[in-house]
This record gives C-alpha cells, sequence and structure tokens, in this order.
C-alpha cells in the first residue's frame, strides 16, 4: 500500500450494516485517523455519520452506489473494500455484488467480505500509520 491517505469502501447487505457500525466504532480509533477516509454507499453512510464517521457518500446500492466504488476502484482511489455480504439471504442486486468483487480482484484491491477478514486487514494499516 502507497503511504499517504487510504481510502477505505464500506459496503453492506441490510442484514450486514449493524454488524458494519458496530465493527466501525470497535476500530474507531483507526478509522477516525487522519490518514484513513471512508467512502460507503447511501443508507450505511448515514449510519456510519451518526455514529460519529467522516464518511463521502455514495448512492444507495440499488441505485448504483456499489457501481460507483467499483468504479473507483478501477481508477485506482480507493484502497481497500469492506463489503460485508449476508450469504444466507438472495439479493436482487447480486449482478452488481459480482461486478465489484470482480473489479477488485481485476485491480489487485484487498476485499473483506466478512469482519475477520475486515479485521486483519485493518490492523495492517495500523501498522503503517
Amino acid at each position: 500500500m502507497k503511504k499517504g491517505n487510504t481510502l477505505i469502501a464500506i459496503i453492506a447487505h441490510d442484514n450486514k450494516k449493524a454488524d458494519m457500525i458496530q465493527f466501525l466504532i470497535k476500530n474507531g480509533l483507526t478509522l477516525q485517523h487522519e490518514k484513513v477516509k471512508l467512502i460507503a454507499t447511501g443508507l450505511l453512510g448515514r449510519n456510519a455519520e451518526k455514529s460519529g464517521f467522516k464518511v463521502k457518500k455514495m448512492l444507495p446500492c440499488s441505485m448504483g452506489g456499489d457501481a460507483q466504488i467499483a468504479s473507483k476502484v478501477a481508477e485506482g482511489r480507493i484502497n481497500i473494500v469492506f463489503f460485508f455480504k449476508d450469504p444466507l439471504a438472495s439479493h436482487a442486486h447480486e449482478v452488481d455484488v459480482n461486478m465489484l468483487l470482480r473489479i477488485c480482484d481485476v485491480h489487485n484491491v484487498p476485499l473483506a467480505t466478512n469482519e475477520a477478514t475486515a479485521q486483519l486487514l485493518l490492523n495492517a494499516i495500523v501498522q503503517q500509520l
């Protein structure tokens, strides 16, 4: 990862939004560091703001927010993606989800789809701050 700011995208399926907010709160010291910036999709971004985080908000996923984040990944503007997926529910926009996962793979951007992996990536960031 390059020196300077680290831009982390946060996305979560509806049943995982509360888990993402709890993860953010638990890791508030790191995620509110001046060199760490957050970008999120619609409702999750608003919830993160209500929890005290500064977040750049995109559209909701259902309106293309995940595609907006994917385009920023492709442009090299996002360093890490935390996408807490709900593996036990079907999702109307699964094609969009797969597109985002593919873009992360194509551009070699670390992607965490659960809290355990997100924590490992965040621990690596702490080493660089």
